[in-house]
């Protein structure tokens, strides 16, 4: 092995403790290790094994594609492979998410990767994508693009401002977090997205179910022919996945915030029944 193999993976290791805001002795204590070891191991003075590279990666909730990484940079085989949704043995999560978007309708669902494109989604989704450009939308469209381009969902939502304040904050925590150049060039790229100037308000004559407290501090609010839907998103993911593809699998359920939604998205589902 090269002598400077240690140093790159003590290097990247070094990174993700100060990502995380922990001190050597902090991670050390995390690792059931000792802090004179890591510090050895940070500046590439002592090789660590493999059982610790993935100790210190477990401590430090280092996403599954980077540990990878830690362990190449230790010249150590990943420990997790990378299968594609359309592999055979992946049929059971296909199963599995197919049963939710459907089983969520008439409400909005999607499945998106780590980069938030949209993998597959109900069709409940339309009531979100009618009416954006075919180039926002293939060959994957992306959340936060559909979301906040001028073309997109954007002049549709009546509270623009916060949704954007709150994507552009949700997005840069992650890639923060993750240390991740796609996440952190999305989030340039969207966030050069021109404003659209003040928040048009609704048609006065406009079917709008009245202002009351909300527990959501951000629903989604989309003007539609309908009258103003608000909805707001929860996310789920698998539990302990052994699979980089899996763990980077996320799916946003959409759900009404009043009775008037409801009551539209199910006029729009019994609508899209065959």
């Amino acid at each position: 092995m090269d002598v400077d193999q240690p140093s790159r993976v003590g290097a990247l290791l070094r990174e993700w403790r100060r990502r995380r805001r922990l001190s050597q002795l902090e991670l050390a204590l995390l690792a059931d290790t000792s802090a004179r070891h890591l510090s050895c191991v940070e500046t590439g003075r002592s090789r660590p094994s493999r059982t610790m590279v993935l100790r210190l990666a477990t401590a430090l909730d280092v996403p599954l594609r980077e540990r990878n990484t830690l362990l190449l940079a230790a010249d150590y085989a990943p420990a997790y492979r990378e299968s594609s949704l359309d592999d055979e043995d992946m049929a059971s999560v296909r199963a599995a998410l197919d049963m939710m978007l459907t089983s969520h309708e008439p409400y909005p669902a999607v499945v998106v990767d780590r980069l938030w494109n949209v993998l597959t989604g109900n069709r409940a989704m339309s009531v979100l994508t009618d009416g954006i450009p075919p180039r926002l939308l293939t060959p994957h469209p992306n959340v936060y693009r559909l979301t906040l381009h001028p073309d997109g969902l954007a002049p549709r939502l009546a509270n623009l401002d916060e949704v954007r304040t709150l994507f552009l904050d949700r997005l840069r925590r992650q890639a923060d977090a993750t240390g991740d150049t796609e996440l952190r060039a999305l989030y340039e790229e969207v966030r050069g997205y021109p404003t659209l100037g003040e928040e048009v308000a609704p048609d006065a004559d406009a079917e709008t179910p009245a202002a009351r407290p909300s527990p959501i501090q951000v629903p989604l609010r989309v003007r539609t022919p309908m009258g103003e839907l608000s909805m707001f998103g929860t996310m789920a993911t698998f539990g302990a996945p052994a699979d980089v593809t899996l763990s980077e699998l996320a799916i946003e359920l959409f759900y009404p915030l009043d009775e008037f939604t409801a009551k539209a998205l199910r006029a729009l589902g019994s609508a899209l029944s065959p």
